[in-house]
């Protein structure tokens, strides 16, 4: 059972009887805090829910892992802590194996072009929403760290040659190819990135350009290139299934036509603070390098083998891990297509 299904607000009841009207109140866990983009976008969707739906639903966030944290969300939400919550893909590889395809090095560094397509696999794909079902969970909407960089202090990257030797911080299966470059790989969280390359503990962190700027990072480092690469993408908002199904077709159809809609809002917002960051890191003195296209292939290439092991880890767990992955490969040409084509949305509505 969810901790609050209903709330129901007693308006002015008149003595012959007065009008009664309810709200739909739903509770989520957000292990981050209330600040930064991901929580703006976050903020927007709660918003949008309660104004699309004429005050009908609203959300109910509570931050900063008041309910529950970030490597606890699936079992959460499923047993009803929260109605729903924020997850993050990376904690669960075989819980949530379909979503962290969003995860894989693939060939593509665009936060807006990554999240659509995630977003109509998951969607669209009866493997995927079974797979949840079965974990009493239903997929809202999608967000993207954005493309993975690095930045070094001392010795900068500037094709795949200079990765070796060097102490790294790494993301994910992005961390592991540069462990096969060659790199020593340092466990650490990206909040420890400052005082590490301060210290000298390591010489580069993977990350993103606009957490480079929250954290003020650019104040230690003398390099940051541009891999051109791909992202992180499997953080995104789940529903309670029980909850889900409690509600009517057309609250359904509100909460998943905002989570769709997320994914422009949040490719808004996190292309302009990663554009802001890097003009920030040039201000500071920070060399901006742009790795070589024949560099970037071979990171790429050597990228694949962990494409491969999330087929076999997917197959595992009962889905269909080489079709998702094809199709998903496909679902990124399409909408890298339509954003030559046509610009992203936001640009559309601003001209």
């Amino acid at each position: 059972m969810t901790i609050l299904k209903t709330l129901s607000c007693a308006a002015a009841v008149a003595l012959a009887g007065g009008a009664v009207s309810a709200e739909t109140v739903l509770i989520h866990g957000e292990a981050g805090p209330n600040r930064g983009a991901r929580a703006v976008a976050l903020q927007w969707f709660a918003d949008q829910v309660a104004e699309r739906s004429d005050g009908d639903m609203r959300f109910d966030i509570q931050w900063g892992g008041a309910l529950f944290k970030a490597n606890a969300a699936v079992q959460s939400i499923a047993d009803g802590v929260a109605d729903s919550g924020s997850v993050i893909a990376v904690y669960y590889p075989q819980e949530m194996a379909g979503y962290g395809i969003a995860d894989l090095p693939v060939n593509n560094p665009d936060a807006w072009v990554g999240m659509r397509a995630t977003d109509e696999l998951m969607r669209t794909s009866d493997a995927i929403q079974e797979d949840l079902a079965e974990k009493n969970l239903v997929y809202i909407g999608t967000w993207t760290t954005s493309q993975v960089n690095i930045g070094c202090k001392g010795g900068a990257i500037k094709s795949v040659d200079d990765i070796s030797g060097k102490k790294v911080r790494g993301v994910g299966a992005y961390g592991k190819v540069f462990g096969e470059q060659g790199a020593n790989m340092v466990n650490m969280l990206i909040y420890d990135a400052y005082q590490g390359l301060d210290t000298g503990l390591i010489d580069c962190s993977q990350g993103y350009s606009y957490a480079v700027a929250a954290l003020k990072q650019a104040e230690v480092m003398d390099s940051y290139t541009i891999l051109d690469w791909g992202q992180v993408g499997g953080l995104g908002i789940f529903m309670n299934k029980d909850m889900h199904d409690s509600l009517t077709d057309e609250q359904q159809a509100t909460l998943a036509e905002v989570g769709e809609d997320m994914a422009d809002e949040f490719g808004r917002l996190i292309t302009s603070a990663n554009e802001k960051a890097i003009e920030s890191m040039k201000e500071q003195g920070v060399e901006v390098i742009t790795l070589p296209e024949e560099d970037r292939t071979q990171l790429v290439e050597a990228g694949q083998k962990f494409l491969d092991e999330w087929v076999q880890t997917a197959s595992a767990a009962g889905l269909p891990g080489e079709e998702l992955l094809e199709e998903y490969k496909g679902l990124i040409t399409k909408y890298t297509e339509e954003r030559d084509a046509n610009g992203y949305p936001w640009e559309a509505k601003s001209n």
